[in-house]
């Protein structure tokens, strides 16, 4: 990158936001969408100034996955705390239909001529997919999560991104600790 601002600055900023936000996913609190959201900014850059595409659209794609994802907690919690009911058909499947659209523009403007473009592909793919069932808090986005974090600590070792590079590790960690706990949660409600 050739800027005023170093690229490791965006790297750090955004996973340290990722790491905060990490502390209230698991116990499934709203304020995760906050500091989640937060960490879009620096990686949209970050990515963006490196012309990996996909990533950069994946950031636009989690920002509508976290408002989607937050107002939707907020819905269930109201329906379920005082049986208010909302449009689930709408609400649920919205979201999804934004972040296909993105998904769409980015692969199109990606240039698919290198094992790591296809990498990208791969990873952008399945993040789609573990942040929709995410915002689902089905226990299954956890099975997606952890290939995620593999696939994304070798593509950033590549680009030299350390701070995501360790972060991958961190996120890992969480998501099998988030598979035990919210299969537990299903088990125990079951």
């Amino acid at each position: 990158m050739n800027e005023i601002v170093p690229a490791w600055v965006f790297d750090w900023t955004g996973s340290i936001l990722v790491g905060v936000s990490l502390l209230y996913l698991i116990p499934k609190k709203l304020a995760y969408w906050h500091f989640s959201n937060a960490s879009l900014l620096p990686y949209f850059i970050l990515f963006l100034a490196g012309e990996q595409f996909m990533l950069a659209g994946l950031q636009l794609a989690y920002l509508i996955f976290g408002i989607h994802g937050y107002w939707l907690w907020h819905l269930e919690q109201r329906r379920d705390q005082q049986q208010h009911p909302f449009n689930e058909l709408f609400w649920y499947n919205l979201g999804w239909v934004l972040t296909l659209l993105i998904f769409a523009y980015t692969a199109y403007i990606t240039g698919f001529s290198n094992t790591w473009a296809w990498l990208q592909f791969a990873i952008v793919s399945l993040s789609l997919l573990a942040n929709w069932a995410t915002t689902r808090k089905w226990v299954w986005s956890w099975y997606v999560w952890l290939p995620v974090n593999l696939l994304q600590s070798v593509y950033f070792w590549h680009y030299e991104y350390l701070a995501l590079f360790l972060l991958q590790f961190v996120l890992f960690s969480l998501s099998l600790r988030g598979l035990v706990v919210w299969r537990r949660e299903r088990e125990i409600h079951a």
